[in-house]
């Protein structure tokens, strides 16, 4: 058999035991944090060695983005152009994947944790999620500027602040549902928070006379 023959062989194989690698340590870091649970964690609950889980990954570090990777991909597997839709759409698909994270408890326990990690001092996921901001933000925007201009609204001076009002608001009905998950539906309260920013964006109502800026 020659190399290239041994390498399609076992290819799935690899595939297959990254993958459950990957579920085993956001399962581990979901529960434990990215500090508390060890590389032996994840290692004993596939059933491999601590240098098995190396021979995959590398490092911990890199099994942390790894996870994070994992969860876009996620995210996105189901679309056609395995990316997050452009324009108003957008907005239908953050309501869409509030819907699907309800159904993937794990993924959304390790994100959270890990994003809340992320701001501490030279935590590995802290440029994931910078990066993973800018460029949400500006999607967002991009949706926003397209939605405005279709509606005839000028002059939105309050995109910057819809967009990351948005993700904050996704982020923190997620971490609301990890604690109390009979008490607040992700998916519908996510669909009032983004209708409700989408509206103050296109008809805006009169500012809080207490907050107002001089």
């Amino acid at each position: 058999m020659s190399e290239s023959d041994h390498a399609v062989r076992v290819r799935p194989a690899t595939r297959e035991k990254r993958e459950q690698i990957l579920k085993a340590a956001i399962e581990i870091f979901g529960n434990r944090g990215s500090t508390n649970g060890t590389l032996a964690d994840v290692a004993e609950q596939v059933g491999i060695t601590h240098a098995g889980v190396l021979h995959h990954f590398g490092s911990k570090q890199k099994l942390l983005l790894e996870v994070l990777a994992y969860r876009d991909q996620d995210d996105v597997a189901g679309l056609a152009q395995k990316h997050i839709p452009d324009g108003p759409e957008l907005f239908l698909h953050l309501v869409r994947t509030a819907l699907t994270n309800e159904k993937r408890p794990g993924i959304v326990q390790a994100y959270t944790v890990l994003s809340a990690e992320s701001v501490t001092d030279d935590h590995p996921s802290r440029p994931y999620f910078e990066d993973r901001y800018t460029t949400l933000r500006r999607e967002v925007a991009a949706a926003f500027g397209e939605l405005c201009a279709q509606e005839g609204v000028t002059e939105p001076d309050t995109i910057a602040a819809a967009s990351a009002a948005i993700l904050a608001v996704m982020d923190g009905l997620q971490l609301q549902w990890l604690l109390h998950p009979d008490a607040v539906d992700l998916a519908d309260a996510s669909a009032f928070a983004i209708r409700a920013i989408v509206n103050g964006v296109l008809h805006p109502g009169p500012e809080l006379e207490s907050y107002a800026r001089p």
